[in-house]
């Protein structure tokens, strides 16, 4: 997201320093600013909906995503005959500019607003038309040559195009996500393989459990994170359902018959992925399940990852007076007023992140609640909502990896102490004693400030060297 707030020139500015030009829709004329490529649907959004200052523009694959529908569509058109020849090429042609991150600063629609995403839908259909007439040698706002609604969003609604892009860019930002839970992946590897002979207490309910290696809590972080990409995959896959041709409410009204097909293999093409049709077009024009599926995936992503910010961040307390199993890599002073004080701030950036995805999650839910009859009108908050996890839940396991886990350290003595000082290791005695009397062992160790191994040999309950053999924590981790 950065330099996000920067993507588009003040609207006003545009208006002093280059002129204006006159468009009209259903409510009247409005001036637009002569160089934009957006026209007056997009300003009348601008105004309407001046609410989170979070802008299409914040999130590309969206826009591309946007792009490589409208694409589909006019190349689909334009097989049946509904797209002349002389513009396809020019439209085509601005799609894959803005494919490549071209014009996204003419983006300017706010991510929350009313419509069912109409104003999203008619910004691109706008910068597409604008640019394909610059392309045709036309001024911006000469419609008659190639129309935002006319031909860019022709065999189309609103209520099949905008979930249909979602989509797309969704597949193609979760991609990337799974980038980096799998460079997340490979860096907790290597702690687990530098760890894997540093013995340590394990806990349970933060008592004393069984004696464990450090290397095997780092192996069961990577596991975890490892059923979540196959997780991430399995609710994506419903992605590649759509309902172009759909148009308004799944009935294909205004629409070729011949379209919905042609469009959907277009679209195979555009985006490199095997899309397919849905068997009930007015069903999947209202049902946003495949949001929340993905949803709940992105929010279980983020609840591993505040587990293991919570335990890095308890392992690492101290460094006098905590566990101090863990350094973790300083990376600033950690207080105003108290010298040397060092704090954990990766872990816990990444924990606000987690907090901030699961209340995405609970507003993708509510969202999904409120669709009424033939359309779900709260899909852009949905989709705001995804994009911001996925944008934050990315940026967090990059930080968390590169300047927090890589960089972690062993107390190798401090954890070897602990475990001959507990009284967890009472448990390895259960086969041999009996649960009584280890209870009584653990209990007396406690009470005198023992240790168990010098109460069983004073007690003559083992030899010292059965003792030995059964204590050795090495035994004792498998």
């Amino acid at each position: 997201m950065e330099h996000a707030n920067s993507r588009y020139k003040n609207i006003s500015a545009l208006y002093r320093a280059r002129g204006r030009r006159v468009e009209h829709d259903l409510l009247g004329e409005k001036e637009v600013p002569a160089t934009a490529y957006y026209g007056i649907q997009t300003l009348r959004a601008l105004e309407n909906f001046d609410i989170s200052g979070i802008t299409l523009n914040f999130y590309p694959d969206f826009i591309k995503g946007l792009a490589k529908v409208k694409k589909a569509a006019a190349m689909a058109n334009h097989d049946l005959g509904h797209i002349p020849d002389n513009i396809i090429g020019a439209i085509c042609q601005a799609c894959d500019e803005i494919g490549m991150g071209m014009l996204h600063n003419h983006f300017i629609v706010d991510m929350l607003q009313g419509g069912a995403g109409t104003s999203t839908n008619m910004n691109a259909n706008e910068v597409i038309a604008n640019r394909s007439l610059e392309i045709l040698g036309h001024q911006r706002g000469e419609y008659k040559y190639c129309h935002p609604n006319n031909h860019i969003n022709y065999s189309q609604s609103t209520n099949d195009a905008y979930p249909t892009a979602m989509k797309v860019a969704l597949m193609d930002t979760n991609d990337k996500l799974l980038v980096e839970v799998h460079k997340l992946i490979a860096i907790i590897d290597d702690k687990s393989f530098e760890f894997s002979d540093i013995l340590k207490m394990g806990r349970t309910q933060l008592q004393d459990a069984v004696p464990m290696t450090l290397g095997q809590s780092f192996n069961a972080y990577a596991t975890s994170l490892r059923n979540e990409i196959k997780r991430l995959k399995t609710c994506s896959h419903s992605f590649l359902t759509v309902n172009m041709g759909g148009t308004a409410i799944g009935t294909g009204l205004n629409a070729d018959p011949r379209y919905r097909e042609r469009v959907v293999q277009h679209l195979c093409k555009v985006t490199g992925r095997d899309i397919v049709l849905a068997d009930d077009l007015i069903e999947a024009t209202h049902d946003t399940g495949s949001l929340v599926m993905y949803s709940s995936a992105l929010k279980q992503l983020a609840v591993k990852l505040s587990k293991i910010c919570n335990d890095l961040r308890l392992l690492s307390s101290g460094p006098r007076a905590g566990l101090n199993e863990i350094n973790l890599p300083p990376m600033q002073p950690g207080s105003s007023i108290m010298p040397g004080k060092v704090n954990p701030v990766i872990p816990e950036v990444v924990n606000q992140i987690a907090f901030k995805v699961i209340g995405n999650d609970l507003t993708t839910t509510l969202g999904a609640e409120a669709g009424q009859l033939e359309l779900n009108v709260m899909e852009p908050v949905m989709v705001e909502s995804l994009f911001e996890s996925v944008e934050i839940l990315k940026r967090g396991m990059d930080i968390l990896g590169s300047r927090c886990i890589a960089g972690i350290t062993a107390n190798e003595a401090t954890c070897s102490d602990n475990v001959k000082n507990s009284i967890g290791i009472v448990t390895a005695l259960n086969p041999h004693l009996g649960y009584e009397v280890c209870t009584a062992l653990a209990k007396e160790a406690l009470d005198d400030h023992r240790s168990v191994y010098d109460l069983v040999l004073e007690q003559q309950l083992l030899s010292k060297e059965q003792l030995d053999d059964v204590l050795a924590p090495e035994n004792m981790v498998r």
